[in-house]
């Protein structure tokens, strides 16, 4: 074999090699990177006690947390109350959307919010069966990391013994969630008025894990240690206010009780903790 015909396969095999690494390269530049974002779960007990007050301990902590995701129940609006979500959203800097099941023309109307760093792209709300119980459930796709995100915000039936309701909420949040998530991956927060691990909560339990379980692992969650119920102002300690995600696309970094101290004059922020969670973004 001459040196020239031995060059010429020599130097195919380089090319291909060469073309090869480059799709290597270009795969592994389309898979994205985990992005890691925080989400924040607040009942505000509407406007009881000293409003202005907890306000600012509320805008306080979560100015120093700084989530990304906000989501709010017990949301008040009436004749003299500017719209809570909306004082929060304009305090920290935030968009919003105020989901209720009151009339739009409704002086005074109470609901759920969802506070988004990013722009609110689009929207909509419910309300959930039964109707004479007035909850509702809220989405908003918003943008976090440069990834699409949808968040979902309710506040379920609120008897104890009302679990056939809260299944049936259950079941108008999974709907509204099969209509908007698309292709972009979900989460949600809310006032559940339920321990994680009823039967009611198991269609939702099935397709998301539950966050704030999920980073006390080798722990019971459902203690009394973990209650977001404030047993200071009379609740007994439950574990009620939940954030979930989307199972295969997070994972939950970690995830603590907010919110659960008094200011110095003996001020609570609200009859319920706040939720903080970590989550990883590691799938689309």
């Amino acid at each position: 074999m001459s040196l020239s015909s031995w060059r010429k396969p020599a130097i195919a095999t380089v090319a291909l090699l060469a073309v090869l690494a480059l799709a290597a390269c270009q795969h592994r530049r389309t898979v994205p990177a985990p992005s890691t974002f925080d989400v924040v779960t607040l009942n505000l007990w509407h406007d009881k006690q000293d409003w202005p007050r907890r306000q600012d301990m509320i805008v306080a902590e979560l100015t120093s947390l700084s989530p990304e995701v906000i989501v709010l129940q017990e949301v008040l609006q009436d004749a003299a109350l500017p719209n809570q979500a909306q004082v929060l959203a304009s305090r920290l800097g935030y968009q919003y959307r105020f989901f209720s099941a009151d009339a739009p023309d409704q002086v005074r109307r109470y609901g759920n919010a969802i506070l988004v760093k990013g722009e609110i792209e689009q929207s909509r709300g419910v309300t959930l069966a039964p109707l004479d119980d007035y909850r509702n459930a809220g989405w908003v796709r918003t943008t976090v990391d440069g990834r699409p995100l949808n968040v979902y915000a309710t506040h379920l039936h609120y008897k104890p013994e009302g679990g056939a309701i809260r299944a049936e909420q259950i079941a108008g949040v999974l709907a509204l969630i099969d209509e908007t998530a698309g292709d972009a991956p979900s989460i949600i927060g809310g006032d559940f008025n339920t321990r994680s691990d009823t039967p009611e909560l198991a269609p939702l339990r099935a397709r998301f894990i539950e966050a704030y379980e999920q980073a006390h692992m080798g722990v019971d969650a459902n203690t009394p240690a973990h209650t977001t119920l404030n047993p200071h102002l009379g609740h007994a300690p439950i574990r009620i206010d939940h954030v979930f995600a989307q199972r295969d696309v997070f994972r939950v970094a970690d995830a603590d009780i907010i919110l659960d101290q008094t200011d110095a004059t003996g001020a609570w922020p609200s009859d319920h903790y706040g939720v903080r969670v970590r989550l990883v973004r590691v799938a689309d």
